[in-house]
Parts: structure tokens; sequence; C-alpha cells
């Protein structure tokens, strides 16, 4: 297997575990615990001369939100979903920046003041077919007799899970980073930069070239290839909480992959093998950028990133 190599940029997208851990309450306490952690494995990244570009989901932080207006509709008028996208970014980017600048200066390395986060936006197509179609679920879990008295009034809301009725939103395809000159910028001065979070804004454009934010949630890792694309990323380093891809996952015949070429990985797709809202997105943007000229694409468990570089485990994709 490959040995790493120095000053490669890579893409770093961390999952939902790394911010908020299943059973947790989403304290402020407990996630800046998740993210300290999450920051030593990237500072490890760092150290071994590795350029690095952070982004992350937010789907339990824009959860929790939505939870919070509902619970005070009467009082405080509600914020669109691309509103709190950005706070959601700006929340998690200081979060991941104080927890990974502390761990580099516990290091004495001179990144420490060359972390940074930026909220950005992302361009998506008005006319996607996923305006037509609403899949991803988002918010509060609601009873079924309210529920349908929501469904009367228009709101799209889908059974989810059997955990009760959820509104849904359009998840389109990222077309472009609005700020992706700064963010080349910010990376080609050095800093070590957070950014895309959540998949990024999600905004379109008007017929004077206005831009404005529109009701949708871009998905996390499908935008992070994007970031990886435009950035001629080394390697996009998907990092989750499990240690390989699997097919036939938590059946008797489970098998971990450890290498994939994007038709293999393709055809594992096309066959239902991935789950959409768990492995499909990662896998699917893992071959989006493979296949756009990236070197590798990796995924695997948040605190194995290092060995994973090395080759000793993790799955790796290939063109």
């Amino acid at each position: 297997m490959p040995e790493e190599q120095a000053g490669e940029l890579l893409v770093v997208a961390l999952g939902g575990n790394a911010i908020k851990q299943a059973g947790e309450r989403g304290t402020s306490a407990e996630q800046f615990a998740n993210v300290g952690r999450a920051a030593e494995a990237i500072a490890a990244l760092v150290e071994q001369g590795h350029r690095i570009v952070i982004t992350h989901g937010n789907g339990p932080q824009v959860g929790s939100l939505l939870l919070q207006q509902a619970a005070a509709a009467g009082q405080v008028p509600p914020l669109p979903m691309d509103v709190c996208g950005a706070m959601t970014q700006g929340w998690i980017g200081y979060m991941i920046a104080q927890a990974l600048g502390n761990a580099l200066a516990r290091r004495g390395h001179p990144a420490a003041g060359r972390v940074v986060a930026l909220v950005t936006q992302v361009q998506v197509d008005p006319v996607d077919p996923a305006f037509d179609h609403p899949t991803k679920p988002v918010g509060p879990f609601y009873p079924a007799d309210e529920a349908a008295r929501l469904i009367e009034t228009g709101l799209p809301l889908v059974q989810d899970s059997g955990r009760g009725w959820r509104r849904v939103v359009p998840s389109p395809q990222p077309q472009a980073i609005v700020e992706i000159a700064a963010v080349r910028h910010l990376v080609a001065a050095g800093m070590i930069l957070i950014t895309n979070g959540g998949g990024g804004i999600p905004v379109v454009r008007d017929a004077e070239g206005q831009l404005y934010g529109i009701e949708a949630v871009i998905d996390q890792d499908v935008a992070g290839a994007l970031l990886a694309r435009e950035l001629h990323a080394d390697r996009l380093l998907i990092l989750t909480d499990v240690e390989q891809v699997a097919i036939d996952y938590k059946k008797p015949t489970q098998r971990n992959l450890s290498r994939l070429s994007a038709a293999e990985a393709r055809a594992y797709l096309a066959a239902g093998q991935f789950a959409t809202g768990s492995m499909g997105p990662k896998v699917q943007a893992a071959v989006q950028f493979v296949e756009s000229g990236g070197r590798q694409a990796i995924i695997t468990q948040l605190y194995r990133a290092l060995p994973a570089l090395r080759g000793e485990t993790g799955t790796v994709i290939e063109a």
C-alpha cells in the first residue's frame, strides 16, 4: 500500500458523528467535546505536512434550530432554511476552528493561528428535478393527526423510519460555490480552512443575476466532492462512523471493501447496496471526485484517518 505523501491537499469531510453522537442530547458541552476529539485526528494530519480543508455536516444542528422555532412560533417569526443553514455553518465552524487551533497550539505547531471558518453559498439550478420531488427529511417529528393537518395546508411531510412524520425539502445538486475565489485565496495563503458546511447555503440566481436563498438542503458529501474538485485536491477523505464501506451491510453475507474502482462503486450504487440516507451519498461523492481527476477518495472512520492515508484501512475509491 502507498505511504501518505507530505504536502498533499486533502479535503476532509466530517460526518455528523464528529459533532453529535447517537444518544446524546446535543448540548454545547457534548458537541465541543466531540469536535475536540475530531480536532485531534485532524491535527495529526497537519503534523504530517498535509494541507487541510475541512467541510462538515449540520443535520442535527439544523434540526435543533427548527425544533426551537416550532416551539416558539407564537412569539418569534420562524427563519427560512437558508438562514438556518448559514447559522449552523457559523456555529459549527466556530467550534471546529477553536478546537483545531487549540489542538495545534498544544503541539506547538505554527498553524495554530491559521485556522479560519468561512461561510459559503452554493448555487443550485432552480429547475433541478429535486424541487418537484422533495425527499430530505428535516426538523421535528409530528404525530399522525398533526401531520395530516399540516399536509392539508400544503406542507410536504413523510413518515420517517417509523418515528413520526417530518417535513421534507428538496435536495438539489450543487453547481457552483459562490465564494470559491476566496476559498482558493485562503488555501493558497496557507490557511487551514473550514467551509461549505452542511453542503453550503442553497441559493439560486435570478434573471438579473442576483442571488437569493431557497428552501432546500444540499447533500454535504456531494458538495464536499464539488469543493475538492474546485480546489484540485489530491484526495478527498470522508470520515464517518464505520472503518470501511460494506456490501450486504448487517447481513450474514456482509463483506467489507478495501478498494473499489469508480465503475465497481457505480455498479454497487445501482444495485442498491448503499443506503440513500447514509453510505450512498458518500460513495456517490467519492466517485464524482475521482472521475473528475482526483487521485483518490477514501471513506473511513474518523479516528482512523492517518492509517487510512497510509493504506492500512478504509475504503479507497480510484478512477
